[in-house]
C-alpha cells in the first residue's frame, strides 16, 4: 500500500454516500452495509499507510501537480492519528435506525472530515470545512422532532457566518501573500503575517473554524442541538468533528501564524469558553445539555492547552482531545439511555447496574482522578501552562483547576440522583445493557489509565514533535514533484541545515 492510496480514504465513502440513496431504494440493509465496507476500507487503508511511514512523513501530490499549485495531503503522526479516528469512530456511531439518506450524509460526513485532517492546503480546507457542515446540517435537521428542526437552523445560520469569516481571513492570507498552501505560507508568513493584518486574519480564521470546535463565542448552537438529537450523532459531532476543526487552527497556529498574540487570543476565547461553559453545566438542570454545556468546557481546555506554544503545548492539547474523544462521546449515549430532566431520574441507575458503573468511570476521568488518562492530560496541561510563566497563561492553570472542582460538583450530584435509593416518577424501567460504542470506549480509557505513561505517554511526545517541525513540514511537501518521504530535520541528511533537501524515499513505499 503507497502513501499515495491515501486518497482513498477520502474517496471511498464519498462515493459510498453518493450510491447509499439509489442503493437504498432496494435495500436499506444493502447500503447500511456498503457504508460499513467504505468505513473499513478507509480504516484499513489508512493503517497500512502509517505502518508503511514507520514515524516519517509524507506528502501527497493529488494528481501529479507539484505544491504550492495543486491540491496537497500532508502525513504525518498526528494527522494520521486523527484521520483514523474518523472511520473508526464512524462506524461505532453509525446511525442504527437512520435511513438511506442519513448513512449517505454520514458518509459525506467522515470523507470531509478525514479531508481535513489530511489535506495541506487552506482552500483545501475550506472545501472540507463545508462539505462537513453540509453533512451536520443534514443530520441534525433529518431528527423528525420540531425542537432539533429548530436547532439546525440556529446551526445553519451561525455556521454561515463562522463559513463567512473563515472565507474573510483565507482571503486576507490570500491578498497578503499570494498562495494558500501551508508549506509555502510556513515561507512567507514571517515577512508578510506578522502584523496586525496577519493577526485579524488569524482571528477571522479562528472564529470561523470554532464554530464546530465549539469555542467560545462562537458556540450558542451546541446546547440546542445535542440536546434535541440522537445520543450516536451528539457524540459524532462533539468527540470527532469538533477535534478536526481544533486541528486545522492547529496547524495555522504553527505553520502560518507562530507569533505570541496569536497563541494569546486562543488562549483567552479558550479560557472565557471553560468558565462559562462548566458554570452552565453546573446549572443544568437536564442532563444532555449538561454534558453539551461540560463539552463546551472540555474544548476550551483544549484550546488553553494548545496554545502553549512548542511541543509542551501539542503533547498537553493531544492529551486532552483524545480524552474528551473518547468520554463525551459516551456520556452522550449514557444520556440517550436516562435524558430528561436530572431530577426526574432519581434512582434510574440502580437497576442498571453496568451502565452507572460505565457513568462512574467516564466522569471519573472526566473529573480527573488518577490514573484515569483525565488526570494526566489535566496535569500536562497545568504543568504548560505554569511553566510558560505568563499572567494570562498562570490565570489559565487555574481557571483550568477551578473548572475540575466545578465538574466534579455537578457530574457527583447527577451520579447522587441516578443511585438515589428512592425513584422518580419519571424514572426508565431498566432495558438492555450499553451497546458496544460505549463498553470500546470504556475500555480504551482502562487501556489508557495502564499505558498513560509510557507507550502513550511517549507516542504523543514524538506526534508532538512532528507537528512543531516547521522546517519538516516545508521540507516534505515542497521538496519533491510528486510525493516526498522526511524524517524529523535533526534525522534528515545533512542534519539540521539540509534545507530543502528531502530524506530518501523508501522503495515500498514511493510508487
Amino acid at each position: 500500500m503507497t502513501a499515495d492510496a491515501v486518497t482513498l480514504a477520502v474517496a471511498l465513502p464519498l462515493l459510498a454516500g453518493f450510491l447509499s440513496p439509489a442503493l437504498g431504494r432496494s435495500s436499506r440493509t444493502a447500503a447500511q452495509w456498503l457504508g460499513w465496507a467504505a468505513l473499513a476500507a478507509s480504516a484499513a487503508v489508512l493503517w497500512s499507510v502509517w505502518v508503511r511511514l514507520d514515524g516519517g512523513t509524507a506528502a501527497v501530490a493529488v494528481g501529479g501537480f507539484r505544491p504550492p499549485l495543486g491540491i496537497a495531503f500532508y502525513l504525518d503522526g498526528m494527522a494520521l492519528l486523527f484521520a483514523l479516528a474518523v472511520p473508526v469512530v464512524t462506524l461505532l456511531f453509525w446511525p442504527r435506525a437512520g435511513t438511506p439518506q442519513q448513512f449517505a450524509l454520514t458518509l459525506v460526513l467522515a470523507a470531509a472530515a478525514t479531508g481535513l485532517a489530511l489535506s495541506g492546503d487552506i482552500f483545501n480546507l475550506y472545501v472540507f470545512y463545508e462539505l462537513t457542515a453540509v453533512a451536520s446540517f443534514g443530520l441534525v435537521a433529518a431528527h423528525e422532532a420540531r425542537r432539533a428542526q429548530a436547532a439546525a437552523l440556529r446551526y445553519l445560520l451561525l455556521s454561515a457566518a463562522g463559513s463567512v469569516l473563515l472565507l474573510a481571513g483565507i482571503a486576507v492570507v490570500y491578498l497578503r501573500t499570494g498562495t494558500l498552501n501551508l508549506a509555502h505560507l510556513a515561507t512567507l508568513a514571517p515577512e508578510r503575517l506578522q502584523d496586525p493584518v496577519g493577526l485579524a486574519a488569524f482571528a477571522l480564521m479562528l472564529l470561523g473554524l470554532g464554530v464546530k470546535a465549539e469555542l467560545f463565542p462562537v458556540n450558542g448552537w451546541v446546547p440546542e442541538v445535542y440536546s434535541s438529537v440522537s445520543g450516536r450523532l451528539a457524540g459524532l459531532l462533539a468527540g470527532l468533528v469538533s477535534k478536526l476543526a481544533v486541528l486545522v487552527v492547529v496547524r495555522a497556529l504553527v505553520l502560518v501564524f507562530p507569533r505570541p498574540e496569536a497563541a494569546e487570543l486562543m488562549l483567552v476565547l479558550g479560557t472565557l469558553g471553560i468558565v462559562v461553559g462548566e458554570l452552565a453545566a453546573w446549572r443544568a438542570r437536564d442532563l444532555r445539555r449538561q454534558f453539551a454545556f461540560s463539552s463546551i468546557g472540555q474544548l476550551g481546555i483544549v484550546f488553553v492547552a494548545f496554545s502553549v506554544p512548542g511541543p509542551a503545548g501539542i503533547v498537553a492539547g493531544l492529551a486532552v482531545a483524545l480524552h474528551h474523544l473518547l468520554t463525551k462521546p459516551a456520556l452522550f449515549l449514557l444520556a440517550e439511555r436516562w435524558g430528561g430532566a436530572i431530577e426526574g431520574l432519581r434512582g434510574a441507575g440502580r437497576g442498571q447496574w453496568l451502565a452507572s458503573t460505565l457513568f462512574i468511570l467516564f466522569a471519573l476521568s472526566l473529573v480527573g482522578v488518577p490514573p484515569l488518562p483525565g488526570f494526566w492530560a489535566k496535569l500536562l496541561t497545568v504543568m504548560s501552562l505554569m511553566e510558560q510563566g505568563t499572567g494570562p497563561a498562570r490565570a489559565g492553570a487555574v481557571v483550568v483547576m477551578a473548572a475540575t472542582v466545578v465538574e466534579a460538583a455537578y457530574l457527583f450530584r447527577t451520579l447522587g440522583v441516578l443511585l438515589a435509593r428512592e425513584s422518580g416518577a419519571e424514572s426508565p424501567q431498566p432495558h438492555r445493557g450499553p451497546d458496544l460504542a460505549t463498553a470500546s470506549l470504556a475500555g480504551l480509557i482502562l487501556v489508557g489509565s495502564v499505558f498513560a505513561l509510557r507507550p502513550l505517554g511517549d507516542g504523543l511526545k514524538a506526534l508532538a514533535a512532528q507537528a512543531v517541525d516547521v522546517d519538516g513540514y516545508v521540507r516534505t511537501v515542497l521538496g519533491g514533484p510528486g510525493m516526498a518521504v522526511s524524517h524529523p530535520a535533526s534525522q534528515a541528511p545533512g542534519g539540521a541545515g539540509g534545507g530543502a533537501r528531502v530524506a530518501h524515499v523508501p522503495p515500498e513505499i514511493a510508487s
